[in-house]
């Protein structure tokens, strides 16, 4: 079983498909959890959440021997940002990419999925 990450980018300043009402942030809602409802019976959920925005982000930069500096904001100035991700386990990647098809149905947002690499140490899930 692979892992793969499937990511929510938003860009900044735009809120194209959100839920502006609370009748439809309770129907968002309601797909999210059935998505990840069906994502846990069928094994494939192993992590996922929303962030919060760029403007709560630290960055911790240095290296070994060099003073480690932290500082408020983003790694890269961008408009892009990751809103939100899920973690899953799929055989292959298009079983991946039938899951994100899954996650645009129920959030109505353009998904990312990338594998991850395999490392040696025993991933999550397995």
């Amino acid at each position: 079983m692979n892992q793969y990450l499937l990511s929510v980018y938003e860009v900044e300043g735009q809120v194209e498909g959100a839920p502006s009402t609370p009748e439809d942030m309770q129907a968002f809602m309601s797909r999210v959890i059935a998505l990840e409802e069906e994502l846990d019976r069928a094994g494939a959920f192993v992590f996922g959440g929303a962030l919060h925005g760029p403007d709560a982000t630290t960055v911790v930069s240095g290296g070994t021997g060099l003073d480690k500096v932290t500082t408020d904001g983003p790694f890269a100035e961008a408009k892009e940002h990751i809103g939100g991700f899920y973690v899953i386990n799929a055989e292959n990647l298009d079983e991946a990419l039938a899951w994100a098809e899954k996650v645009v149905e129920a959030i109505n947002h353009a998904i990312e999925v990338r594998p991850f690499r395999a490392t040696g140490r025993v991933q999550a899930g397995h």
